[in-house]
């Protein structure tokens, strides 16, 4: 079977698990195994827990439930869950069908390999879906009880998404395909030369090395079930869409008549690319060949292409500056026959995504991210106002219109991800999938808290307090400050699989999670003022939180650490080197240590073009050289306490050395540290094993440090 890196982190993580599925099966020999060994399938955890406190086995044992799909009539809903199994060290991912009035969920396969990318046929007669096969993934169809599965597609180098066209007589799919030779092809006599050579910068992106592969859209005809005929309509061109790394079939899609595919891509290379947030929305005519520009002069992020029903309208989001990753997404619709583009965001300062519109046209359902949570709204076409349906401590992860309600997918810090039904009047919410209440039933979880801390500059600062099980408020309890990524992500009610704010609770600690400056979610004035000041305000946020949640009498003031990953790590080294005692314990994940040598070595360089305010050599720079030197190996010699680092080795955003000189430059000053180096993980970890390894040395290194 021929394996090409997959741009897509996510397709590319999903692949793997398939990879691993497939070699367990073939795992065969014609002399001395008489009968083909099958590899065993994962399923649902069937526990029974001896002790209601969450552990790592625990946490890695629920469903992951993702990707409802609503069938056409909006009867029944289709989805994948994943389950994962620390002994194979692997996942696999199987389908369900269910009723949208709730009721017991359907399995509609069970094998080894698993499926994904599952959709309804035009009529709902008919499931596609991905599944692996001899040429990587391939598509398959089966009948929606899981009978009658089939494999319709034969893919040189296999699929990674797929959408079927609104008549229902094509598909369109995404494929990774050779478009730039490499060091073998321009050696042939060299088979075995183990060397890249690039001229160029984007040599590699988030966690895969440049390889002359890219993702294309192609078109293909569905005839008599079969995928045939299909073309490639990005033809030679070096650029990836839907966009790499975090880009779905989301960013491409169809026009009612299927004339038309819509789709994402930044036309740009090398050094143009690493600079340039530059993404357009391109449309190609079927009929024509013709592939047009047609957000050409917007300078930043413009993708998610969504048109009406009845085809009239383009929707799309946008952001206004390019290089800077974390600005407002804007909701620009275009009317197609006058070409008028207009923003409906105008007046709204916040972000919606997940967007799907009403049958009717007038109006799109979306998910925006406001006040520390993500709630389901709606969008009036007619007066452009933004609407909330939903409420509450949670955060939807998408939405979707089944016949007269809507249809969405949320967690909270207390709850993995399950179906609900919601009325889109009332915003009344009932839950349909139940997938992990087995496992929730049996746990005690923590109490969620609300509070406003006022900052250093007099702003009120949404702080979430995480109180453990059995919270007894007589007791002292040792104090965790988290610190968020990013800069610019959300400190929302999101569930994690690794920064878990329940299983921290779990074992006896109190989290304090502020929602400093620069994080999503609180308008764009507050997520702008993190840029060029990355060591300033909210390294004072920070420190605001827990100064103001340790005076509570139940917090162990003697006793606090602090915690992060990424942007959260660098904020860690910071504050270890200006915390003037107030912590314990350190704990920093893929971190920035040396800023200078961090924008010398990243893969996407406009975010610290952007954040920084320039490059370290601009020594005439003010902006630039006020933000490196912020650098947290600047402040080293402060450095007292007790540290952990941890770091992946193909995270190519912030590179390993980082971790490696921050635990290096602790043990040089004597400082206790410690230092674990996963060489198979990206910027996050993903396999079982490693996530409960990551668990234990967490709490390990804690628990000698915070308590007594």
């Amino acid at each position: 079977m021929k394996f090409n890196q997959q741009k897509s982190f996510l397709n590319k993580s999903l692949f793997l698990f398939f990879v691993a599925g497939i070699m367990i099966t073939g795992i065969t020999s014609c002399t001395n195994v008489p009968k083909k060994v099958e590899a065993p399938i994962i399923g649902k955890a069937d526990l029974k827990l001896e002790s209601d406190l969450m552990t790592p086995e625990v946490l890695w044992s629920f469903g992951r439930l993702n990707d409802v799909q609503v069938s056409p009539d909006g009867k029944t809903l289709l989805y994948g869950v994943s389950y994962y199994s620390k002994e194979l060290n692997k996942s696999n991912r199987e389908l369900f069908t269910l009723s949208i009035d709730g009721g017991t969920p359907k399995q509609i396969t069970k094998t080894a390999g698993g499926e994904y990318n599952a959709i309804w046929s035009v009529d709902g007669s008919k499931i596609y879906f991905l599944a692996a096969a001899e040429n990587g993934l391939q598509i398959f169809s089966m009948n929606p009880d899981g009978g009658n599965r089939l494999q319709i597609s034969s893919i040189p180098d296999g699929v990674t998404n797929i959408k079927l066209s609104p008549t229902g007589e094509k598909m369109l799919f995404t494929s990774e395909v050779k478009v730039e030779q490499n060091v073998h092809d321009m050696n042939p006599d060299l088979p075995l030369a183990d060397a890249m050579i690039y001229d160029d910068l984007m040599y590699r992106h988030w966690d895969v090395w440049e390889d002359g592969f890219y993702s294309h859209v192609f078109i293909a005809d569905l005839v008599n079930g079969k995928v045939g005929n299909a073309k490639d309509i990005m033809e030679g061109e070096p650029f990836d869409s839907p966009l790499m790394p975090f880009g779905g079939i989301e960013q491409i899609t169809w026009s009612p008549d299927s004339k038309t595919i819509a789709y994402t891509c930044k036309k740009l290379s090398g050094k143009d690319y690493t600079v340039s947030t530059n993404s357009d929305v391109y449309l190609y005519n079927i009929e024509t060949g013709k592939t047009t520009n047609f957000t050409e002069g917007m300078p930043g992020y413009d993708w998610t292409p969504l048109y009406s029903p009845d085809g009239t309208k383009l929707a799309w989001l946008s952001m206004n500056r390019s290089g800077f990753e974390a600005d407002k997404e804007r909701l620009f619709i275009a009317d197609l026959t006058s070409g008028e583009k207009k923003n409906y965001s105008e007046n709204f300062d916040y972000s919606p995504s997940s967007m799907e519109w009403s049958p009717d046209g007038k109006s799109i359902v979306c998910v925006v991210g406001i006040d520390a949570s993500f709630q389901v709204y709606k969008i009036n076409i007619e007066t452009g106002e933004f609407k909330p349906v939903t409420q509450g401590m949670h955060d939807y992860h998408s939405v979707a219109i089944a016949g007269d309600q809507l249809v969405g997918t949320k967690v909270s810090m207390v709850k993995p991800e399950e179906i609900y039904a919601i009325n889109p009047e009332t915003g009344e919410e009932t839950e349909l999938s139940f997938e992990n209440k087995h496992i929730l039933d049996q746990l005690a979880m923590p109490t969620i808290e609300k509070r406003m801390v006022k900052t250093t500059d007099g702003k009120d600062m949404p702080t979430w307090v995480v109180l453990p099980p059995h919270f007894d408020v007589t007791k002292k309890y040792p104090t965790l400050l988290f610190c968020e990524g990013g800069p610019q992500s959300p400190l929302s009610q999101f569930w994690s699989y690794r920064w878990n704010f329940s299983i921290m609770a779990a074992n006896g600690y109190i989290v304090v999670a502020p929602n400093r400056r620069g994080v999503l979610t609180l308008g764009q004035e507050w997520t702008d003022q993190i840029s060029k000041d990355n060591a300033g305000q909210a390294m004072k946020d920070l420190l605001s939180a827990i100064d103001d949640v340790k005076k509570e009498p139940y917090v162990d003031e003697e006793n606090l650490g602090a915690v992060g990953a990424s942007f959260g790590a660098f904020s860690v080294f910071w504050l270890a080197g200006n915390h003037e005692k107030r912590f314990k314990a350190f704990i920093a994940h893929d971190g920035v240590f040396n800023s200078e040598m961090e924008f010398m070595t990243t893969d996407e360089s406009f975010f610290d073009i952007w954040e920084k305010g320039g490059a370290p050599w601009e020594k005439d720079n003010k902006v630039a050289m006020k933000s490196y030197a912020g650098s947290a190996d600047n402040f080293i010699q402060n450095w007292d306490t007790p540290i952990l680092v941890i770091h992946g080795g193909r995270d190519y955003r912030i590179p390993y050395t980082q971790g490696m000189a921050a635990f290096n430059s602790a043990r040089l000053r004597d400082v206790k540290a410690r230092f674990l180096y996963f060489p198979e993980e990206n910027h996050w970890v993903l396999k079982p094993q490693n996530g409960i390894l990551w668990q234990r040395t967490f709490f390990d290194w804690l628990d000698q440090h915070l308590k007594e």
